[in-house]
């Protein structure tokens, strides 16, 4: 839609970068309110966010070179150039992970209730993500003839020009912020810590494979021709975090 938000002599401000920023802004600062309400410490909880943002960024573009190797072997200056779109939320999101259980662990925070926390402060913020993919026009959809199709006419964006897609990116947006209110909603009524984590990590595993069928970019590798790295590694996220979320249940239920 619009690559480029405005342009002032040499300052050029990217939609990508700014609604980025805007939804990494926006998970911290729920995250911190939301550990005061739970009674983790939000000054700990602001220093790990920062942590595990930067790994997000390192880790999600990593994994966008990754499974467009030969395309940055060509050009391999354009792996530095984030503000025109390619990261992968699952690299994002495992750098992130990795970094946050050490800071944790460093910290002597409550591993559940902190994970509980990241359950929504995540998908608020990949609500906003996604509508800099919107814009910038990455992860563009299929070629659609639905009425809600759209069609992308500006030269720099990522997207197919003149061509009726699938709005892809708006699907994601929709989806993570349902994701977000939904469990918002119920978190006043876990029955553990961590919970809510596991219920995040199912649901957006599934939702994430279901939009990946409309995806018409470049996807890396498929596994069998038809699945891709993101659909495979959703979908075991989700069986594994089903699985843990309910022996953690039927414990749960053991010592209530």
């Amino acid at each position: 839609m619009h690559p480029v938000l405005f342009n002032f002599h040499s300052l050029t401000l990217y939609s990508y970068g700014f609604f980025v920023a805007l939804g990494v802004l926006a998970a911290i600062f729920f995250a911190r309110h939301e550990a005061r309400r739970t009674g983790v410490d939000p000054d700990q909880i602001m220093d790990i966010c920062f942590y595990a943002v930067v790994a997000a960024i390192v880790g999600s573009r990593l994994f966008y070179v990754a499974t467009n190797f030969a395309y940055f072997m060509r050009e391999p200056l354009d792996i530095f150039k984030i503000w025109q779109g390619g990261l992968v939320f699952y690299g994002g999101f495992i750098g992130a992970l990795l970094v946050a259980v050490i800071f944790v662990k460093k910290y002597r925070l409550p591993l559940g209730k902190t994970a509980d926390i990241a359950a929504m402060a995540i998908p608020l913020g990949h609500f906003f993500g996604r509508i800099g993919c919107f814009f910038a026009g990455c992860c563009y959809g299929k070629i659609c003839e639905l009425p809600w199709a759209i069609t992308f006419h500006h030269p720099e964006s990522l997207a197919p020009l003149y061509t009726p897609v699938h709005p892809t990116q708006l699907y994601s947006a929709v989806a993570n912020l349902l994701l977000f209110l939904g469990i918002f909603t119920i978190r006043r009524h876990k029955r553990f810590d961590g919970q809510l984590f596991w219920i995040y990590v199912i649901c957006y595993g599934l939702i994430r494979s279901a939009i990946e069928v409309f995806r018409g970019d470049d996807r890396g590798g498929f596994l069998f021709g038809h699945i891709s790295v993101s659909q495979t590694i959703g979908v075991s996220l989700a069986m594994v975090s089903l699985a843990i979320l309910i022996v953690l249940s039927l414990r749960a239920k053991k010592t209530s």
